[in-house]
């Protein structure tokens, strides 16, 4: 039997393997109502932040500027080319109301005005002349009344529904048969004989003069006021349309700039046809509109200014007419007090008139810019001046109790004031139609100076827009 031998050395022990660490000890729960020690979540952004992240960073190379570049670009000119149709749809439109829609029917509420005034006076010329009265003068009332009702109808079919020249129109519809009856009596008991003729045609003359011819001057001077607005309406200046273009051109002659200096290339085809657009729209504009506005402002100081001051004058001279005959109807049954003196009311109403009428030919003479529109005013003043003359024989006559001899003065065939009367009414109408020729010229103009405005302007800013946007892109297209 063998043994180990023993050196004194200790025995070796086995290696101990390393033990896997105790884990850590897990957070208990937190208990309802306790403050939770970890940190909350971070937020979640929104679209538009990240949005907002993307074009900044976008915005920090070359091919994202050149991309925000493009697209504003396109826009301005976009805008500039919708303000400016915009702008310029509103004038033309406004240009055409004036030439087809508010002065013509300015023109019609003067013809009503006109109509009923010289039917009064042609209804007191046939009673003075009872039964003698002629076909002229009853045709002439006829024709008088018929054109006052027929203009009425076209006045209330372009009249804006509930307005007020809606409900002057209807009042002067009932009012119109009403004077036309008492004309018709007044006639009636004229031819008779009865004294009471008078009467009615008196009170059919006062109906006529508080009433339907105030409401007749109302539509005119609504009619008027509507004139003006389209005229305030047609010619002010695009200025946002104007600097909108200006701004664009200014944006464009830098996108250029920056082009060039960066490849040194001097033209950009895409850039320089936006340019282009931009340019004949902006110089369309202002050459366009300022035409327009030029014609326009002679159409009202030539054509407008002119027709309203005849158009007063010619009424003035109707009412005039109208109270010369009356005079000699009423014979002193209507008096007025002027100071200490006792007047005739129709006697003094008819020298106001008169000097209504003279005051308005001066003022029609200053305004009449050529011969063939001054020549029938000039015309006008020497009839007015010698229907003064004859008025005042007549009146002389009449004070003196020669009656008939007034009467024959006033009416007669031969050297009568009416003469007059009829050929100043003649020339103002010949004055009328050469200045309303003289307006339809100069308003169809300005209203042509803006033809093709507004499609052109949208037109060549779609076509500026795609100039930029593919000039952009042409840039664009070196970085791929």
């Amino acid at each position: 039997m063998t043994h180990t031998p023993n050196t004194g050395a200790p025995p070796t022990l086995p290696a101990i393997p390393p033990q896997p660490s105790a884990p850590a000890p897990t957070t208990a729960p937190t208990a309802p109502g306790s403050r939770n020690s970890a940190s909350p979540p971070a937020p979640r952004r929104t679209a538009f932040a990240e949005g907002v992240d993307q074009l900044r960073h976008a915005a920090t190379t070359e091919p994202g500027r050149l991309r925000i570049m493009g697209a504003f670009l396109a826009a301005l000119v976009v805008a500039f080319g919708a303000v400016t149709t915009w702008q310029m749809t509103d004038r033309a439109t406004a240009a055409d109301a004036v030439l087809t829609s508010s002065q013509p029917l300015t023109s019609d509420a003067a013809d009503i005005y006109r109509s009923l005034a010289d039917a009064n006076t042609a209804a007191s010329s046939g009673f003075l002349a009872g039964g003698q009265e002629s076909a002229a003068t009853r045709d002439r009332y006829e024709r008088d009344i018929a054109t006052a009702a027929a203009k009425l109808v076209n006045a209330a079919a372009n009249a804006a529904p509930g307005s007020p020249s809606t409900t002057t129109i209807t009042k002067l519809n009932r009012l119109l048969p009403e004077y036309k009856g008492l004309v018709e009596r007044a006639r009636t008991y004229n031819r008779q004989g009865y004294p009471v003729g008078g009467a009615y045609l008196r009170y059919a003359n006062e109906k006529m003069q508080q009433e339907m011819l105030p409401a007749a001057q109302d539509l005119y001077t609504m009619e008027n006021e509507r004139l003006r607005a389209d005229y305030a309406d047609a010619t002010p200046y695009p200025l946002p349309a104007i600097a909108l273009g200006l701004a664009t051109l200014a944006a464009l002659a830098w996108a250029q700039r920056r082009t060039y200096l960066r490849t040194n290339r001097v033209l950009n085809h895409g850039l320089v046809t936006a340019t282009t657009a931009t340019a004949v729209v902006l110089l369309w504009l202002t050459a366009g509109h300022a035409l327009a506005r030029d014609h326009l402002n002679d159409s009202y100081d030539h054509g407008v200014r002119s027709l309203a001051v005849l158009h007063d004058a010619r009424i003035a001279s109707l009412k005039a007419r109208g109270n010369e005959n009356l005079t000699l109807v009423a014979r002193g049954a209507e008096t007025t007090k002027v100071g200490d003196r006792t007047l005739d009311a129709y006697d003094y109403d008819f020298t106001r008139d008169i000097d209504t009428l003279a005051k308005g030919l001066t003022h029609a003479q200053r305004l009449a810019d050529d011969d063939t529109g001054e020549k029938p005013v000039t015309a006008a003043v020497g009839n007015m001046t010698e229907w003064k003359k004859r008025h005042a024989a007549a009146r002389e006559q009449d004070e003196n109790g020669n009656y008939q001899q007034a009467l024959d003065m006033v009416i007669g065939a031969r050297n009568a004031t009416g003469e007059c009367f009829d050929a100043v009414d003649r020339n103002l109408a010949t004055a009328l139609a050469h200045e309303e020729t003289e307006f339809a010229s100069a308003a169809g103009d300005g209203r042509d100076a803006l033809t093709g405005l507004p499609t052109g302007a949208a037109v060549l800013a779609v076509l500026g827009a795609a100039g930029a946007v593919l000039g952009i892109g042409r840039r664009l297209s070196e970085y791929r």
